[in-house]
């Protein structure tokens, strides 16, 4: 058997007649994810690590946004106890914010990353120091092109025409052997 491809339309059909299938603003829709932080349930204190995969519901957020970027809403279950866990996207620190249902556990790394921000802005030397080199690169980068143009103004010099000349030149001479 040939499967069919066309479907039959009446001469009296009118699509302008047919229902719209108008999805809900709010709807949720059923992803995979893994968990991007390691979480502790409030319920059951069953940790579930970083990476381990979950069915969830994902919605956009509608009473947040940030710079007109949607923040996205997870909503997953424990696998011991089955309570809810919501946590949603945080796209000013590029990171997740755990709602409840859980609470995070703690990162070293993330506090190193704040301690280092925080000794950079406080340290004035420090920024002295940085500007005072990127200035020395910025001289080096100024010398050295300008070393460049003064080998290229003396390699100019012993050329008897310039190569643009040259090429229309030689290209005139083409246009009139062939006319």
């Amino acid at each position: 058997m040939m499967q069919v491809l066309n479907k039959y339309y009446p001469p009296d059909f009118d699509p302008t007649l047919l229902p719209r299938n108008r999805k809900p603003r709010d709807r949720q829709i059923e992803v995979r994810i893994m968990i991007p932080f390691t979480l502790c349930c409030s319920m059951c204190k069953e940790f579930s690590y970083r990476g381990k995969k979950f069915n969830s519901k994902k919605e956009i957020a509608q009473d947040v946004t940030y710079l007109g970027i949607h923040i996205h809403r997870f909503f997953i279950k424990c696998p011991r106890c089955a309570s809810e866990i919501v946590f949603r996207t945080d796209p000013e620190h590029a990171d997740y914010i755990l709602e409840h249902g859980a609470t995070r556990n703690y990162e070293v790394w993330n506090d190193r990353r704040g301690e280092d921000e925080d000794e950079d802005e406080n340290d004035v030397m420090k920024a002295l120091e940085k500007k005072t080199h990127d200035n020395k690169i910025e001289m080096d980068i100024l010398d050295a092109l300008d070393d460049a143009k003064t080998l290229n103004a003396r390699s100019m010099q012993y050329m008897p025409l310039p190569l643009s000349l040259r090429l229309n030149l030689g290209t005139r001479r083409l246009t009139w052997t062939k006319s």
